[in-house]
């Protein structure tokens, strides 16, 4: 049986970078991501491939979208231990991201309150800004910490 996913060609991960280890759900559907932690900055990123590709070989903007609610909601898993959810993205799109190109996202957070982290984020590669934007994002329940997160703090 074959999966409906193409192998991924051999690249060299930028230093500091990590592997995601997700291995099923929806996340292991558009991988793989990365993440990389440079003191108190958190960075997600991943290579396109040609599964997160548009009709014009460019990254398909819901791939983007997908991958910006995720590097800018990763703020909250970081801040709270928490498993989290979208209230509500925005986003800008300013460029595309091409096949084989290198795509980083990160967020910082704006305001805690209410039990809601707003967020404004950019998504980014090499010199060009892909998309900017904001999340609302609620945590929702505690979990474990992760290497490099916080203990949850209560809602």
């Amino acid at each position: 049986m074959s999966d409906d996913l193409a192998a991924p060609a051999e690249f060299e991960i930028p230093q500091g970078y990590v592997a995601l280890d997700w291995r099923r759900g929806f996340g292991r559907q558009i991988g793989p991501l990365y993440r990389r932690v440079a003191g108190d900055a958190y960075t997600l990123a991943f290579r396109v491939e040609d599964h997160h590709t548009n009709g014009m070989v460019n990254a398909h903007g819901g791939m983007l979208m997908t991958f910006a609610d995720m590097a800018w909601g990763h703020i909250v898993s970081v801040e709270t231990s928490s498993y989290w959810v979208t209230v509500r993205l925005t986003v800008d799109f300013l460029s595309s991201a091409r096949l084989g190109d290198w795509v980083e996202g990160g967020g910082e957070v704006l305001s805690r309150e209410n039990t809601l982290f707003v967020v404004r984020g950019r998504v980014w590669s090499g010199e060009r800004t892909l998309l900017t934007g904001t999340g609302v994002f609620k945590p929702l329940q505690p979990r474990e910490p992760r290497p490099g997160e916080r203990a949850f703090r209560g809602q």
